[in-house]
């Protein structure tokens, strides 16, 4: 029978990520997701319903989220559901967790002049995965827009390194 595992969370994140490294030198981050849901309830009124879910990123995606990700940031993230399953005490525990396997930014950096829009120069080309870090957070372009696809560790698409402006490939000037 075929299976598939995909999950799709739109939300705000709940704490600023750490970036931590595994014994091997891998890195990961979990960060909490808060994803807001609106239904009618039985007397006709809108409920709200929040959900909190934990999502870990591992290796370039867990930099990304580390070097751009903060406390209520809105986030897009795409993955897959993983039952994290261990015993303490002798009593059996279980967790379900998103694999985060692609993030996209939403929204402007905070604080930025024009909004974080890149000013009359119209917005600025996104930076390329690697690249050094800003010497401080109210200097140099948005990059809010930037759109970071690990989706090529499985064989198909662009390379792991790969950072999308949301133009097409047309865009591209080779």
């Amino acid at each position: 029978m075929a299976s598939f595992n995909k999950v799709i969370l739109l939300g705000n994140v709940t704490r600023d990520p750490e970036l931590r490294y595994v014994s091997n030198g891998t890195p990961v981050t979990e960060i909490g997701l808060a994803v807001n849901s609106r239904r009618k309830g039985p007397n006709g009124e809108w409920v709200d319903e929040t959900t909190f879910v934990d999502v870990t990123f591992w290796s370039r995606d867990a930099e990304i989220a580390g070097e751009y990700v903060t406390k209520g940031s809105p986030l897009m993230i795409e993955g897959r559901l993983k039952l994290d399953t261990w015993e303490k005490d002798g009593k059996k525990n279980s967790k379900l967790r998103v694999v985060g396997e692609r993030l996209v930014l939403l929204g402007s950096r905070q604080g930025a002049p024009d909004g974080g829009r890149g000013g009359a120069e119209g917005p600025p080309r996104p930076k390329r995965a690697g690249a050094p870090r800003q010497s401080t957070p109210d200097d140099g372009p948005d990059y809010s827009h930037v759109e970071y696809d690990s989706s090529s560790r499985d064989g198909g698409g662009r390379g792991p390194d790969a950072v999308s402006h949301g133009g097409s490939d047309d865009d591209i000037p080779f």
